[in-house]
């Protein structure tokens, strides 16, 4: 899995009721007609992806939850890799193509793990999606022992607590899963910054601009502190 996927509990391995059992193989050629996938995203469907299911529809009909504002239906995709690195450029073409907020199960050699975006309608046009980063969590067991699907009086409902299970972060009081989101991701924007400082740092020789790259580290760490807590 890509280095920029965060990591969540394994309390996302759910459980999924059996009526909501689905299990369509979805061809990769629909993906690409409906995604408008070039060339390079091609080639990495067929080097990377073996198979792709799709395992549950939660919706209305399946599991009478009612629907809610950007959450008419959730699905349950299971991809079967041929690789343990997948680019995240091919979970993304998936997501563009499929109208429907998704929770990606990989699976590869025994190992399973769970992987979704936060998606929602644009607020300007609501035919088009606004896609997250990618949450995840660890490889597991495949056979690893699943927890109950959560409680919820609505799709969104279920959809953000699914959610919550694969952030790595808690919500602060009151904090919405829009704006947790978005501080995990300036969260994620910010250690790399540091990371590019740090080894700026390392390699200065000066000392005096040594000193300057010293000080814009400490500010990057306050602000780093400040989006954790």
């Amino acid at each position: 899995m890509n280095k920029h996927a965060r990591f969540g509990s394994n309390v996302a391995f759910i459980n999924y009721p059996k009526q909501a059992l689905f299990s369509r193989t979805l061809p990769k050629n629909k993906i690409y007609e409906h995604s408008g996938a070039n060339t390079r995203l091609k080639d990495l469907f067929v080097d990377q992806i073996e198979q792709i299911v799709w395992r549950y529809k939660l919706a209305p009909e399946t599991i009478n939850l009612p629907p809610k504002l950007g959450v008419p239906e959730i699905q349950i995709f299971s991809v079967q890799l041929k690789t343990a690195e997948l680019n995240l450029d091919v979970l993304r073409c998936i997501d563009g193509a499929v109208q429907f907020p998704i929770i990606f199960e990989l699976n590869f050699d025994g190992q399973t793990q769970v992987v979704a975006a936060y998606k929602r309608p644009n607020e300007s046009d609501a035919n088009r999606w606004v896609l997250s980063d990618y949450f995840s969590t660890v490889w597991s067991p495949s056979n690893v022992e699943r927890v109950a699907m959560p409680l919820a009086v609505d799709l969104g409902g279920l959809y953000e607590q699914v959610l919550h299970r694969l952030i790595p972060k808690p919500a602060r009081p009151k904090e919405s899963l829009v704006d947790l989101v978005s501080r995990v991701e300036q969260i994620v924007i910010k250690e790399h910054e540091i990371e590019k400082v740090t080894s700026r740092f390392t390699k200065e020789k000066q000392f005096n601009r040594k000193v300057v790259i010293n000080a814009h580290l400490r500010q990057l760490k306050t602000e780093l502190q400040e989006l954790t807590l």
